[in-house]
């Protein structure tokens, strides 16, 4: 796993330890307000409302998730080696590579005509879902950059149930968990370049994000589309950055030269 310490940004591992340190603090403190409700009856109220607020939500989110799974298996196209082998072999060799154990599991779904791609922990296991308009508009080449990304996620613990638990209060300071959250992303780009092998592909294929044209893909350049980032207004630009999950894709696009870079492309 060390080439995913090393692929993992100085943001990410600043913004991790910020989350981590936070999130501790807070449930240090909630501890403290339970253990003062034992002789408060009017904390022990407060106490036991949100108790059953978070037992509540717990319990959605578990049902939420067998949902999704029973969806998942019922109706969308699991890779292996006898359907789809060259998607699934993608996944495999990348897991392989970035030290996971077992591939996660891989769908491909219909997604009519959303380009999107996404990795998830359902009661432990490891999945990874592609859409089918993603598959359709992208090369080869594009496609493992994707599936690398989707990777990344597990290989550098993103989805890790017990270090979520440990950041979850630390979603109440503003904007923080988003600037973790594009963190992230910047190191699944380069982990996904690094598994890609292929600079112009890992580029291009967060254009397609933006593109999503078959019949245009493989007339795009890069440098022009680099160049719009000087027209974001400065300030409507940072303002709506600082809301999201993912950066820009013309950030995104730029940072990937850095990446290729550490991966020796």
């Amino acid at each position: 796993m060390s080439i995913v310490q090393d692929l993992r940004t100085r943001k990410e591992k600043s913004y991790q330890a910020v989350m981590m340190i936070v999130g501790a603090l807070i449930w240090l403190a909630i501890a403290a307000c339970v253990v003062m409700s034992f002789s408060n009856p009017k904390l022990a109220e407060i106490v036991a409302l949100y108790a059953f607020y978070a037992v509540a939500i717990a319990i959605f989110y578990w049902v939420a998730a067998a949902v999704y799974r029973a969806s998942a298996f019922g109706n969308m196209m699991l890779l292996g080696p006898r359907q789809f082998p060259e998607l699934y072999e993608m996944v495999a060799s990348g897991a392989r590579e970035l030290g996971i154990t077992e591939p996660p599991k891989a769908f491909l779904y219909n997604s009519n005509g959303l380009i999107n791609a996404f990795a998830r922990r359902l009661f432990g296991g490891r999945y990874v879902f592609l859409t089918s308009s993603l598959v359709d508009v992208t090369s080869d080449a594009q496609v493992r950059f994707v599936i690398g990304h989707e990777l990344g996620h597990h290989a550098a613990g993103h989805l890790d149930l017990w270090k979520n638990l440990l950041k979850l209060p630390a979603h109440l300071i503003p904007f923080l968990n988003p600037a973790y959250s594009r963190a992230r992303e910047y190191t699944c780009d380069r982990i996904g370049a690094y598994l890609s092998k292929d600079f112009a592909a890992s580029r291009s294929s967060l254009q397609m994000l933006g593109c999503g044209c078959r019949r245009l893909n493989q007339t795009m350049t890069c440098e022009p589309f680099l160049e719009q980032e000087k027209m974001v207004p400065p300030i409507f630009g940072f303002l709506t950055e600082i809301f999201r999950s993912h950066p820009r894709l013309t950030r995104r696009v730029a940072a990937i030269k850095e990446s290729t870079a550490i991966a020796g492309l």
